[in-house]
């Protein structure tokens, strides 16, 4: 069976990240996305891939090839204007025989949970999620075990099933996607679709997610699927740590990386290739540091994302942060990441104010920024890509 993996968007809600980078090649524990997706869908048995690509389409290709490095095959297929999910589902037509999975390129999900929808025999199935708040998503209204209805946000919801985004299809998918008309968004929703398949007669069910369901819309989402993934980390060292460092729990050192003395980590910690750590700082749980990344004498570095070729200087404080490629930390940089009431941090995304649903929340900075001597950077700040600092400057959202 193949899986079409959605992977075209350019991720406006991720910017400064997306700025010079495609959404699904952000890393997490130290790997894409879209790597993590790949792994969990080989492990469910999917042996052929077809990515829908489009924003930055040559990053993907060339990382990911033909797919013989995974013991897979991968197709490529352009989908030329963002049109929506169906229009983008349509573009697979051809390259996919009989039964076929959906996925979406920023959704991690569990192996098990690909199984047990591979192993449905419907004209069609969607992933459903039971959340707390189902006026927040497209809700499904069943009869047993067949979905009826599908509403996007109702006001008053049938069920608490959400629709994960995640589907099981056929070949008859691709008919009523043909006859699909665009939605008041302009666009042509996979969603319209299937209720028009539904309508026809046709058996389409839902599988609930019991594993993991981590959708990354936003850059905080990075975060959270990155605790998630370093929960399951096993340590080894490829590289060199000093007698007098000290390294706890789950670590993984990369070849070439260098742990000097005085450095305390504790895991579960991910350090790339070719790092300079230390000497006298401490890296602490959930934190995911990328290749070629240099941390400094009396740095504190926690729960954060670091990507590669990031220079994080002396005497610096970075915590609950997501750091993008290149960065340079001028020395005594600090990032504050709690609130005085302790209350959740609020984010400004796209001129809108988004609670972000986190304690705490440190910056969310682009490639490319420098920052001068002691900067202090408020809590869930978004700094630019490529953006500069003043010594003694305070950076507010």
């Amino acid at each position: 069976m193949k899986a079409v993996v959605l992977v075209a968007g350019k991720g406006t809600r991720m910017e400064p990240l997306t700025s010079g980078c495609s959404k699904v090649m952000l890393q997490v524990a130290n790997k894409p996305i879209l790597e993590h997706i790949l792994n969990s869908a080989i492990e469910a048995g999917i042996e052929g891939f077809v990515f829908i690509t489009g924003y930055l389409e040559e990053q993907i290709k060339e990382y990911f090839g033909d797919g013989s490095k995974w013991g897979v095959s991968i197709e490529y297929v352009q989908q030329k204007e963002q049109l929506g999910t169906a229009n983008a589902i349509g573009c697979a037509k051809g390259y996919v025989d009989g039964a076929f999975l959906v996925l979406n390129g920023d959704m991690l999900i569990g192996q098990e949970d690909l199984k047990a929808l591979i192993s449905r025999t419907e004209e069609a199935v969607i992933c459903v999620k039971e959340v707390e708040n189902p006026s927040d998503f497209g809700v499904l209204e069943t009869d047993d075990s067949r979905v009826v209805r599908i509403i996007e946000k109702p006001k008053n919801p049938p069920t608490n099933l959400a629709n994960a985004g995640i589907y099981l299809f056929r070949q008859s998918i691709f008919d009523f996607i043909d006859r699909t008309r665009a939605s008041v968004r302009n666009e042509f929703e996979i969603t319209d679709s299937i209720q028009m398949l539904i309508d026809s007669g046709a058996a389409v069910g839902y599988s609930p997610l019991e594993g993991r369901w981590i959708d990354i819309g936003y850059p905080w989402d990075l975060l959270k699927a990155n605790e998630y993934l370093l929960k399951g980390l096993e340590g080894s060292c490829e590289g060199t740590v000093e007698p007098n460092a000290t390294v706890r729990g789950a670590v993984v050192i990369g070849k070439g990386t260098l742990i000097r003395n005085g450095s305390y980590i504790e895991g579960p910690v991910i350090i790339g290739e070719n790092c300079d750590i230390g000497p006298n700082c401490f890296i602490r749980p959930s934190t995911a540091i990328g290749n070629h990344v240099r941390v400094g004498n009396a740095v504190e570095i926690k729960n954060t994302i670091i990507m590669k070729d990031t220079h994080v200087g002396h005497l610096s404080y970075v915590g609950d942060s997501v750091i993008g490629h290149r960065c340079n930390f001028g020395a005594g940089t600090k990032v504050a990441n709690l609130r005085h009431d302790g209350k959740n941090i609020k984010v400004m995304i796209k001129n809108r104010i988004l609670d972000s649903g986190r304690r705490k929340l440190g910056v969310i900075m682009g490639d490319d920024v420098h920052t001068g001597i002691n900067t202090s950077i408020n809590i869930g700040t978004i700094m630019e890509k490529g953006r500069y600092t003043y010594p003694g400057e305070v950076v507010k959202h």
